[in-house]
């Protein structure tokens, strides 16, 4: 029994076969990338999530959260706290400008205190993820347009051993079984491009969505904070 030669096969192909695979090589490699970089991006955010906020709920205070927010970077629940803390601040020093107003323009402030809050809030939560799911659209690319990427090249391969067949005048299996076995073997690459692009970004997606849902908990818990900090002050 002869194994087959893929070295071998992809040679001995037509320009175009030789193109088709040369991209889906391209898109396997740099789809394997974004795999293993999401991997170790997504287990750094899980381990800087926790500590983040195991320590956040200890702080005695903001600003002594704000300080241990700067040892984690990566987590999104930390840089969404240091753009709302931000953006608390700049409330605290309005208020100071503004504190004699009367009891009505102090409450009709503190509203529209807390409609810039949740804005900035949601501003960082858009951010985070657009952060976290960078590339992530290339998986879904790679599964979806690498199987037609092969198919095209299993058609222009079978097109070949036709046109050989019309070349030879002979349809005999030694004129047509290269043509074919090159258009297969392309079928196959296409597949096992695809595969692991599209187990990846399922499971990827899963744990963005739980990121998600995480820091989403976090701007409500924040914002609850700052509400009863501002309500404290007026």
């Amino acid at each position: 029994m002869h194994e087959i030669n893929i070295f071998a096969l992809f040679w001995n192909a037509g320009l175009m076969v030789k193109f088709v695979m040369l991209l889906l090589l391209g898109f396997s490699v740099y789809s394997w990338f974004v795999i293993f970089q999401k991997h170790l991006l997504y287990r750094q955010v899980r381990k800087e999530s926790e500590e983040f906020l195991d320590v956040f709920w200890k702080c005695k205070n903001l600003a002594e959260a704000l300080e241990f927010s700067e040892t984690t970077p990566i987590c999104p629940e930390a840089n969404i706290f240091r753009m709302g803390y931000k953006e608390q601040q700049k409330l605290i020093k309005s208020k100071i400008q503004k504190e004699k107003g009367s009891d009505d323009d102090t409450f009709e402030m503190r509203i529209a205190w807390m409609d810039n809050l949740k804005r900035t809030l949601r501003k960082a939560e858009n951010i985070e993820l657009n952060r976290l799911a960078k590339s992530l659209s290339f998986l879904a690319t790679t599964g979806s347009a690498t199987p037609f990427i092969g198919l095209f090249g299993t058609v222009w391969g079978i097109m070949t051993s036709f046109h050989e067949i019309g070349l030879k005048g002979s349809a005999s299996l030694a004129v047509v079984a290269p043509g074919v076995s090159e258009a297969l073997v392309v079928t196959a690459a296409g597949l096992a491009v695809a595969i692991p692009a599209v187990v990846s970004y399922n499971y990827y997606s899963s744990i963005l969505a739980g990121v998600e849902d995480k820091m989403h908990s976090f701007s409500v818990d924040f914002l609850n904070l700052v509400e009863r900090d501002l309500i404290s002050r007026i």
